[in-house]
């Protein structure tokens, strides 16, 4: 869980740094690392979607068209690609997740609609 808010974070972040994402990959596996409670994780996991909403409605449409800097992730893309990205990946770990509980006996709620 922790590893998802921090990933929202870091989407919302490159998505508007000059360079483009941050590429130090130990660094953001330290600060996962560094969260050693299911309440931290899920503080941070809030936390990082408020901001990513409170970004995402200060930004204009044309704010969102600008491409991403040249790079190694999403280079030249719309700065609009990350909303993709960031569903793809939380619910990859979602998943995940899902399969962890499920192999404990517990049935997680579906999110997305009733099934």
């Amino acid at each position: 869980m922790a590893h998802a808010a921090q990933t929202i974070d870091w989407f919302i972040d490159g998505a508007f740094r000059p360079d483009g994402f941050d590429v130090d990959f130990e660094a953001h596996e330290a600060k996962v690392r560094a969260i050693t409670s299911l309440a931290d994780a899920r503080t941070w996991l809030a936390k990082a979607a408020e901001n990513a909403r409170q970004t995402i409605a200060s930004k204009s449409d044309d704010e969102w068209a600008q491409p991403l800097p040249a790079g190694p992730v999403m280079g030249g893309l719309p700065r609009a690609a990350i909303f993709g990205a960031i569903t793809d990946h939380t619910a990859h770990h979602r998943g995940a997740l899902t399969v962890y509980a499920r192999l404990r006996g517990r049935t997680p709620p579906m999110p997305y609609m009733d099934m």
